[in-house]
């Protein structure tokens, strides 16, 4: 029998459809906006993964929404932290699920959550432990994650059955929530963990722009700006490249938002799910987004103020993706992403999309589900 260790964060995540950039103090406000847990069903995707074989494997892991719930759910054989689950979880219960997972010999311990939640974990991570990350987070940087549930459900399965042998070293990084609202960004180095080492499944590490890339961003944006349309609402997602439109526009801008744009005045700023629905109405619309540098997320990272919905609503046809030549000559041939926790629409999402990398001037490139 295999022994895995599962932890779930049930409020990660839970601040990113609703705008608030994190949920990091604001569970509570992140709730009243209408913010729906996920961070179980994406655990969710990933066990169904090890189904074909739960007879060999049974399952350690916390109480109730930590891990129990799900995994008596599924079916799987369990062992249950004897500790009872308080009202919300804390960064010390993951603490201490991480070190009692590992106390028990886990084989490989899977973990719901974002850098938080992964910067938790490390600070109780001994030095043969293996560990796998879901990705249910806002921002997720670390590359201790799997590009998605399915990946990481697909991943495990393989280590558990000796099909993936080696294990590497992942870093954990995670950001001031706090500046980062303020548009501030300072991500932090705070360790690694070991993982398996299958680099199909795990995703990169996010790079940041660099200064030289502000003249292209500009080409790009006057670009975009010329073939604007009347009468047609422009949803600006978050990051650098999309900034870049907004000053060409001399529009303020949420460098980690997404904002409104309508006949070039500023709509409204920092709106998110229902809130962009309830202003385009049944106008036309058009989705501006950029790439998370290195990654190469287009949905799923930071954007969740995109929700299905939003995505749905605006359609395939009417997204415009912005990234300069050097953010996709980076990915080295691997596609575009998206996991928008809904694999309909990512299957729906996916194929090849033109990318505008300067002015006049596009790349003809794959998104796949992540």
């Amino acid at each position: 029998m295999k022994k895995l260790g599962l932890i779930i964060n049930p409020v990660a995540g839970l601040g990113g459809s609703v705008g608030l950039k994190g949920s990091d103090g604001l569970v509570e406000e992140a709730l009243a906006r209408g913010a729906v847990p996920q961070s179980e069903n994406r655990a969710r995707v990933a066990l169904r993964e090890l189904l074909a074989f739960k007879d060999h494997i049974t399952i350690y892991t916390g109480p109730g929404g930590m891990g129990g719930d799900l995994a008596a759910e599924l079916g799987f054989a369990s062992v249950v932290m004897e500790k009872p689950q308080a009202a919300a979880t804390t960064a010390e219960d993951t603490q201490a699920l991480s070190a009692w997972l590992q106390e028990q010999g886990a084989d490989l311990i899977l973990f719901a959550g974002g850098d938080g939640t992964a910067r938790d974990i490390c600070a109780t991570a001994g030095e043969s432990s293996v560990f796998l990350g879901i990705p249910a987070g806002v921002k997720i940087h670390s590359p201790v994650y799997a590009r998605s549930p399915y990946s990481a459900g697909q991943l495990a399965s393989l280590y558990l059955q000796g099909q993936v042998n080696s294990v590497v070293e992942g870093e954990v990084l995670d950001i001031d929530e706090q500046q980062y609202r303020q548009e501030i960004i300072n991500t932090r180095l705070y360790g690694s963990l070991r993982i398996p080492g299958h680099p199909d499944f795990i995703q990169c590490s996010k790079c940041g722009s660099v200064a030289s890339e502000e003249e292209i961003f500009a080409a790009i944006a006057a670009g975009v700006a010329d073939e604007m349309e009347k009468d047609t609402y422009y949803i600006v997602g978050a990051g650098t490249t999309t900034r870049a439109l907004m000053r060409e526009l001399e529009l303020e801008n949420t460098l980690i938002g997404v904002d409104l744009v309508y006949n070039y005045e500023l709509v409204a700023k920092d709106v998110y799910g229902s809130q962009i629905l309830d202003y385009i109405g049944d106008k036309p619309a058009k989705l501006v987004v950029t790439v998370t540098g290195g990654q190469g997320f287009l949905f799923g990272r930071g954007n969740q103020q995109l929700t299905p919905e939003v995505l749905r609503r605006v359609g395939k046809e009417n997204i415009m993706i912005l990234a300069t030549k050097e953010k996709i000559m980076n990915l080295k041939g691997r596609p575009l992403l998206v996991d928008t926790g809904d694999a309909e629409l990512d299957e729906y999402l996916s194929g090849y999309h033109f990318i505008i990398c300067g002015y006049n001037e596009t790349y003809v490139y794959k998104v796949s589900p992540g």
